[in-house]
């Protein structure tokens, strides 16, 4: 698998108003949110979200919403002052005019970048992730 990240001094998203950080996240609903997600995408198999991952305080939970509804949610581990990972995105789909899953990467971009973050990181090179602006594929080592 190749892995991607985007560089953000590359970017010149806006930052949607729909979204929060969420300080002190609901678990039960984000794990209603990431299961609603995955039978929707029909996943055979899926790795769970473990309560400690939203808590850690390593970790960011950034909320979308609908009106005042939580509807998604992404999961963001920061490494550094200057590198973040993107480790999970889930949508619960009730409203798909919303498309909050590329409008939700390009969120996170103008967010991180306001923050001083150099790099995104955003584990597999998913097709639909190269039509970020700065999407770079790692290299061998």
């Amino acid at each position: 698998m190749l892995y991607a990240r985007v560089d953000l001094s590359k970017t010149n998203y806006t930052e949607l108003a729909s979204y929060r950080f969420i300080e002190s996240p609901g678990i039960v609903q984000l794990n209603r949110i990431y299961m609603l997600y995955c039978r929707y995408k029909k996943f055979r198999s899926v790795m769970p979200i473990f309560d400690s991952e939203y808590t850690d305080p390593k970790s960011n939970v950034i909320g979308y919403y609908d009106n005042d509804d939580l509807v998604a949610f992404s999961l963001v581990r920061c490494y550094s002052s200057t590198e973040a990972e993107c480790i999970q995105f889930a949508w619960d789909y009730s409203n798909p005019k919303l498309s909050l899953g590329i409008a939700s990467l390009k969120n996170e971009c103008a967010v991180y970048k306001r923050l001083g973050f150099k790099y995104l990181y955003l584990g597999g090179a998913d097709e639909y992730k190269k039509q970020i602006d700065g999407f770079e594929i790692l290299g061998p080592a």
